[in-house]
């Protein structure tokens, strides 16, 4: 492992003296004048709910990062992924469809852009649980504060999480009259408007209404369409109404709409700029693929000088979508003596529909169409109780509570074959093996010439060429997943003060899940079966496996078959689960906080909401009963994580300290990759029993390096010798200082090993990995940097007696190296790399009106957040580029990049 210090060279002395996560300070459970000046830089007091009470952070035995309103602000966070600035324990990124982006807390998240998956770290926006994190990249408002707690949580929130929580606390109304705007307008074109208003509307009434308005240019230039991509265009808009008609009752009630119009995701080519793994992609001769494409249009300056962040996407082709995300909540609390009822009913309405140019190259190979034919909705309705309070003279702080969710998840899908698939395909097979010498693009078939290569089979394989040369624009006509889920729980969780400074936290979980799919399928791609029917007997002919199979391959990828059209699918799942967890802590003075802890955490089963999953391309339905008879290839099992914590947190007016030591042991991990194919769900165990190498599949390459695909699977295990396969463990610190007034640093560092063990097995039964994934043992997991260190400073000094104060505000991560892939090949690694945000400005009397200059990302750190497999595009191995690491030859990757340096400046008032 590398650690690219030296990049932090660039960084002004000062910032990397100081820099790192600024956590909240004087924050409140109660709604707050949202008028009033803000806190002062003077003592590290801060208030959390993480155990569903407020609590000074200091008293919480759990590994928890706050992040106040003002931290929120002077980072520029919009949506949950700035916090990767200030929380050194996570990491938030956005891939192939921002609907689902991915949060992973100490490493562990849930990959991929599947709908199917839940997420191992949840999202909760003031009390209600969001389905997939990635509805969190939405604009959010002005926010109270963040919390950020890790390791598993179940018995305090109505969603369990197997691996954190993200919980977001808007701002209130207040019963005194306020209002602010502010408006920015930076690089790229961005112009950001936002504002509120409080109104007090009687004596126990208070009304707010948030609003925010963002436009920006893409940071992709199309350069084929004269077009900018991932761009911005969206508002969001919050009311909210809060009764207090008694001190012992409070009703808050928030209603919300976003609305987004934006092209997103593009994607470029990785060459040997960002990764030396990759072959020079600039020479056709090196890679079949390279040359197929070159000659039908691609052009070459596509393979090169990635950073400048200019893309060729087929003319015609989009990547324009529309999402629409609202809902309401009403949350009740009410105190009955004693005794206090909380009571959060919620429905929340997501749409997302987005096209794409899913090749990611100029030549149409592969598409959606940006229509309601290619969407995801989730409509969920939620209810949650809670009842807290003490008992035996206060020796015991109770809460019980309930939980219930019904969600609807309606996945429409249409993805088809581009109109220049049938002469990729054709000219795939032919240039690469034996057949390279009949290489010819513009002749039917892609051949040269049809000598009787292959002697009695010649018509037909020459037939089966010429029904791929013909198989455009066809594929999927319309596929309908509709998926309800069903989940109710009932919890609890005690503090037992046992002795004075010592207490006991017992909680336990019980959760219920039934899942229902159903789905239909639709299909025009009738090449598929013709050449089934045609090829398949011939494949036992060993001269012919490899053309026969790729033939096949290419005319049925991703199921895309006839034989699907009018199918239906239906299945049911039924799981419950118990989990909990137990902590002693100990405060032997009034500063320090001593506990250790033991969790454990579920996350929930499901489907795969991806028809290729169902079976190999290659083999017909029929021959194994129709779709219906593979339908249980699309089911993985829960996710469990037994997790041990050891902590100390030691806190004073001026420097406050938080170590955290964790172990997380994760059985049916579950694993989403895209292997170049088809997108596959496993999850991930390890045996007990030594595999002889066979989790790595080593047998599938002979003594050159050449892969055979032939080889039979490996890596079995009996079931009774099943354990879990991912473990998490490291150290996590973080610092608050406060050495004088208006002068705040915050320092962050997190070691975490987080890998796969050795002797993978691919299920509860022990069943073998799929052959894609045979690097993961004893490896890391995707996107999990070893070191992470974040730090921040904040100088807000008055400028005399005038009344006005300045800003200073600088924040950092530093990250070690990583490999952005499920797969784990060498090709997407990323070198770690040093982000840096700074913002300065002047800000009047009690802070009514402040400018500000501001920049994210300042030293224009160019890197990856995702590397994948170009869909279709496997090259064939050749020298000096013969790569045994990756089945089938030289695999062309593409990769989503993250955002570039962007600046501006913002004004804003309240009043």
């Amino acid at each position: 492992m590398r650690l690219r210090l030296m990049s932090a060279c660039a960084v002004p002395a000062l910032v990397m003296a100081l820099a790192a996560p600024a956590y909240a300070q004087d924050t409140s459970n109660e709604p707050q004048d949202a008028a009033a000046p803000r806190g002062t830089q003077s003592d590290n007091e801060i208030i959390v709910t993480a155990q569903g009470r407020a609590q000074a952070l200091a008293d919480v035995p759990l590994a928890v990062s706050a992040v106040s309103a003002e931290t929120l602000q002077q980072t520029g966070a919009n949506d949950i992924r700035a916090l990767n600035q200030v929380a050194p324990s996570l990491l938030v990124s956005s891939t192939g469809s921002e609907a689902n982006g991915s949060a992973r807390i100490r490493g562990i998240g849930t990959v991929g852009d599947n709908p199917g998956l839940e997420s191992s770290v949840a999202v909760f926006i003031d009390g209600v649980y969001r389905s997939r994190s990635g509805i969190g990249l939405n604009e959010l408002g002005e926010i109270e504060r963040i919390e950020v707690l890790r390791g598993p949580q179940g018995t305090l929130f109505g969603r369990n999480a197997s691996a954190g929580i993200i919980s977001i606390t808007s701002k209130a109304p207040s019963p005194t009259f306020s209002a602010g705007a502010e408006a920015t307008y930076g690089n790229y074109d961005t112009i950001r408007l936002q504002g509120y208003v409080n109104i007090p509307l009687s004596t126990t009434v208070s009304g707010r209404v948030d609003g925010v308005y963002m436009k920006r240019d893409g940071f992709y230039h199309d350069v084929t369409n004269n077009r900018d991509v991932n761009n911005r265009d969206r508002y969001f808009v919050r009311g909210q109404l809060l009764f207090e008609p008694s001190n012992d009752l409070r009703i808050r009630l928030i209603g919300d709409y976003t609305r987004r119009k934006e092209d997103c995701c593009a994607a470029i080519y990785v060459d040997q700029s960002m990764n030396p793994n990759i072959g020079d992609l600039n020479n056709p001769g090196a890679n079949n693929i390279v040359r197929v494409l070159r000659d039908l249009g691609q052009p070459m300056a596509a393979f090169s000088n990635p950073y400048s962040r200019n893309i060729y996407t087929n003319a015609g082709r989009s990547y324009g979508g529309v999402t629409k995300d609202w809902g309401g909540s009403a949350q009740v609390d009410w105190t009955l003596g004693d005794v206090k009822l909380t009571s959060i009913t919620a429905y929340r309405n997501y749409f997302a529909s987005q096209g794409a140019d899913t090749d990611y190259s100029a030549i149409d190979i592969l598409y959606r169409a940006p229509n309601a034919d290619s969407s995801r909705k989730f409509e969920t309705f939620s209810q949650e109780l809670r009842l807290n309070g003490t008992a035996f003279n206060d020796k015991l702080d109770w809460l019980v509570g309930g939980y219930f969710a019904n969600e609807d998840l309606t996945v429409v899908d249409n993805l088809r074959f581009g109109n220049q698939y049938g002469r990729f395909a054709t000219c795939r097979i032919i240039s690469g093996g034996g057949l390279a010498a009949l290489y010819n693009p513009a002749a039917p078939g892609c051949l040269a010439a049809r000598p009787a290569l292959f002697g009695a089979a010649s018509p037909l394989i020459y037939a089966a060429f010429d029904r791929l040369d013909g198989i455009n624009d066809r594929g999927t006509t319309r596929d309908l997943f509709k998926q309800n889920s069903r989940n109710w729980a009932l919890f609890t969780h005690n503090i037992f003060h046992v002795a004075k400074a010592l207490d006991l936290t017992l909680g336990l979980r019980y959760t219920n899940e039934r899942k229902r799919l159903n789905a239909t399928f639709g299909n025009d791609n009738t090449a598929c079966v013709a050449n089934q029917t045609s090829l398949l007997p011939l494949r036992s002919v060993a001269a012919l496996t490899a053309v026969v199979d790729g033939i096949l391959g290419l005319s049925c990828q991703g199921n895309t078959t006839s034989e699907l059209n009018g199918a239906a699918i239906h299945d049911t799942r039924k799981e419950d689960e118990f989990t909990g967890t137990a902590i002693l802590s100990y405060k032997p003075t009034d500063d320090l906080l001593v506990y250790g802890s033991y969790s454990r955490g579920y996350k929930a089963g499901g489907f795969n909401l991806d028809k290729s999953a169902l079976k190999v391309p290659i083999l017909p339905f029929a021959a194994a009963g129709g779709a219906q008879a593979l339908v249980s290839n699309l089911q993985f099992a829960p996710e469990t994580n037994d997790a041990f914590e050891l902590g100390l947190k030691y806190s004073t007016r001026a420097f406050s300290l938080n170590v955290s030591a964790f172990r997380q042991q994760f059985k049916n991990f579950q694993l989403n990759t895209f292997n170049g194919t088809v997108f596959l769900v496993q999850n991930i165990n390890g045996c007990t029993a030594g595999l002889n190498g066979g989790d790595r599949d080593q047998s599938k390459f002979s003594s050159a390096g050449n892969f055979n695909a032939a080889a039979a699977s490996t890596g079995t295990c009996s079931a009774s010798n099943v354990s879990y396969g991912v473990v998490s463990q490291g150290v996590e610190l973080e610092a608050s200082l406060v050495p004088v007034r208006d002068f705040r640093v915050g320092l962050g560092l997190t070691y975490s090993d987080t890998h796969y063990r050795n002797q993978l097995v691919g299920s509860d039964r022990g069943a073998p990995l799929d052959q894609a994934l045979r690097l993961l043992p004893v490896k890391n997991l995707s996107n999990a940097p070893e070191i992470v260190t974040t730090a921040s400073v904040a100088w807000t000094p008055k400028l005399g007696n005038s009344g006005l104060s300045g800003l200073v505000y600088f924040d950092t991560r530093m990250t070690s190296d990583y490999n952005t892939g499920s797969d784990l090949f060498p090709q997407k690694a990323q070198d770690g790399y040093v982000l840096v945000n700074g913002r300065i400005g002047i800000r009047g009397k009690e802070e009514r009106w402040a400018i500000e200059l501001w920049g994210q990302n300042l030293l224009n750190q160019n890197y990856t957040q995702v590397v994948f497999n170009s869909p279709f595009q496997e090259g064939a191995a050749s020298a000096p580029f013969t790569d045994p690491r990756y089945p089938g030859g030289r695999q062309i990757f593409s990769a989503y990049l993250a955002e570039p340096r962007t600046y501006g400046v913002t004004v804003r008032t309240r009043f």
